[in-house]
This record gives C-alpha cells, structure tokens and sequence, in this order.
C-alpha cells in the first residue's frame, strides 16, 4: 500500500573541502607568533597581552623546572591561550559574537583541528621549530621591523575600524591559508592594542 503521505527530503548540504594538515599548520603557526609578538613582559614586544612566558627568565625558566619534557610546548600552549582569551574578551562585546571569524576563532570545526594538532605535536615531543619550521622567527627574537615584514607577505587588507576591531571587508575566504593570511594581513599598521581582525559570517 502506498502511503498517501510524502516528505520532501532536505536538500543535500555543501561538502566542505578537506583541510590539509599543511593548511593546519599554517594557521597554527600564525596564532603562535601572533600570540609570542603580543606579549608584554620584561622584553616587551607588543604588548597586547600581560605576559612573559615566551622569555628566558620568565616563563621558560618557571616551565623548564616544572616540565622538563614538554616546556617548550608548555609555553607556546600558555601563550596562545593567553592571546585567545583576549580575541574571545573582544568578540564577546559584539552583539552577536558567534559570527565573528578572527584569528583565534576560525568556526568550531577548525578550531576543533588546530587544537587536536598542537596537541598531536605535544605528545610527540618534536622540536616545535623542526616541527613547525616557521616557528624559527621566535628563536631568532623579536624585532618589530622584522615582524612588521612578516605581515606584509601575508598580503593586503581591507577593513573597517568598528567597536570591537577591525572589520575585514569581503566574504570569508573558503581556503583556510587565505583566510589566515587575510586576517593577519589587517594587523597592519600596528596599534597598542590587539586590533581583532575580524570577517563577519552573513546569515
């Protein structure tokens, strides 16, 4: 018996494109460099952040003795965190935090891999700058020319000065290292405080 009642299957949603682990990487690395140049402390870089964890005699020293094994993760994990709870502290002053894309908040599935990396590279104890090469800068120490540089191949920027930061215009970039290059690109010009490039997500 045919059943008098039909139901209009959902349309299928869009495949999203695989992420490569490369592209993951790329993303990490530059939240950890971002993170590193934002921090204040005894040497301060930029200042965006009050701490002194990627340094000698501050928070290396303090790890080292804690976590032998892992310091050095330890303090770029620290960092990182530190520089994520001021992108989610701006974020959250926008009326509707959950369509901003910035640098520490690339959507949940992304984030969910950048997280699950760091800490496949933690456990593996590699060198982070063997196992994310561009790592190498902060090895090198801070300069801001230098870091001002690093921003400039990432490219140009448009954006817009907004309560919580800078709006990047455009539509989000569907190539996550795009995207990346794009939001680190509207740091530029350097300001005394974390700018929070940002794309806004349309309904």
């Amino acid at each position: 018996m045919t059943s008098l009642l039909q139901f209009d299957s959902p349309p299928p949603k869009p495949q999203r494109q695989p992420v490569s682990t490369a592209a993951i990487d790329t993303a990490l690395t530059a939240q950890i460099i971002v993170a590193w140049a934002g921090e204040s402390g005894e040497q301060k870089r930029l200042g965006w952040w009050r701490t002194d964890l990627v340094s000698e005699f501050g928070g290396e020293d303090l790890f080292r003795r804690l976590l032998p094994g892992t310091w050095e993760w330890a303090v770029l994990q620290g960092v990182r965190e530190a520089a994520r709870r001021r992108d989610a502290e701006l974020r959250r002053q926008d009326h509707d935090p959950d369509r901003i894309i910035s640098l520490f908040h690339l959507g949940f599935e992304l984030d969910e891999r950048i997280q699950e990396r760091f800490s496949d590279l933690k456990r593996a104890d590699r060198d982070p700058q063997k196992a994310l090469p561009g790592l190498a800068m902060i090895r090198k120490g801070y300069d801001r020319d230098h870091f001002e540089r690093w921003l400039q191949n990432a490219g140009h920027a448009s954006a817009t000065v907004t309560p919580i930061g800078r709006h990047v215009r455009g539509l989000v970039p569907a190539d996550l290292p795009t995207l990346v290059n794009a939001l680190l690109a509207a740091l530029a010009p350097l300001p005394d405080h974390y700018p929070l490039p940002h794309f806004r997500v349309t309904p």
